[in-house]
């Protein structure tokens, strides 16, 4: 995801020359030649996340479109403040980029683990909260987007699906529709997990790019059945239970306690529950219990 956010952004800027690009000494080398290209359009502001933003934000009000790209926790936990004082409450549009969300860092540890930011910015008035799973939905994310003179997270992995998902702005995506009155929703490159937990299950699967806008629609089309949201972040969970009136529970990262665990992503998520085998294991259990042990 992060080599086609690179050629995309690339082709972008031979065609728009108020596209600029902003570092926060990350990926600088996958941009050499965007800086070779356009060296008064490049910024590699180092380890200063909060200043990249007002970086961002500054130029945004002058016209420009930037991108602001760096690992994930700096760029969302460490400048919220500027996030939402600088771009949201001055209407500043502007494209933020992270990489390394979730556990996608799991050997660095808490550090580096992110799984709040969905959540949080979400909560930003004007925010627009992106996970997209694969290259294919960075492509048409970013080009539809990154003018659009709102502000706009983009999170990215370098662990996507292999899932060719129709793509469409602040559209959910049915994948499969089952007859057991139970509904998994998921979001970003853990729907490889769960499609292939769910692949013969009599389930209906719901996926999403956007946290935020959230497709209401939907979710409506399957307010009476018992909703369970498979997730490695915090944010898809309350987007959906903000509709209201709805059945719906959680399965992925802990309750009120750090991942405090090392190893690969794969790793992580499986002592998590979010490998396929655990997660075909809860759905399973859902659907032979019934409603009432989903709520």
């Amino acid at each position: 995801m992060r080599k086609q956010f690179k050629a995309t952004v690339s082709e972008l800027a031979a065609k728009d020359d108020k596209l600029v690009l902003i570092l926060g000494d990350i990926s600088v080398y996958l941009f050499n030649d965007f800086k070779q290209k356009h060296p008064d359009r490049f910024y590699n502001m180092g380890i200063c996340e909060n200043t990249l933003i007002s970086a961002a934000a500054g130029l945004s009000s002058q016209g420009f479109f930037p991108f602001v790209h760096t690992i994930a926790p700096f760029i969302t936990e460490r400048s919220f403040e500027q996030i939402k004082d600088d771009m949201c409450y001055n209407q500043f549009g502007g494209n933020i980029v992270s990489i390394g969300g979730s556990f996608d860092y799991a050997w660095d540890g808490a550090t580096h683990h992110c799984y709040t930011d969905l959540g949080i910015l979400r909560m930003l008035p004007g925010m627009e909260v992106l996970q997209p799973g694969s290259a294919k939905e960075v492509d048409i994310l970013v080009r539809k987007l990154y003018r659009n003179g709102k502000p706009t997270y983009f999170r990215l992995s370098d662990n996507p699906h292999a899932i060719d998902v129709p793509c469409e702005f602040g559209k959910g995506v049915v994948l499969k529709e089952g007859r057991s009155g139970l509904t998994v929703m998921t979001a970003g490159p853990l729907l490889g997990n769960v499609l292939e937990a769910c692949r013969d299950l009599d389930v209906n699967l719901v996926y999403f790019h956007a946290i935020k806008p959230i497709d209401k629609d939907v979710i409506l089309k399957f307010k009476d059945s018992e909703i369970l949201v498979v997730h490695d972040a915090w944010g898809l969970y309350e987007a959906v239970c903000s509709i209201g009136n709805l059945s719906a529970s959680y399965h992925g990262i802990p309750q009120d306690q750090f991942c405090t665990w090392y190893g690969k992503v794969a790793d992580v998520r499986k002592m998590i529950g979010l490998d396929p085998a655990s997660i075909r294991e809860i759905v399973s259990h859902k659907i032979r219990s019934g409603p009432q042990a989903a709520k």
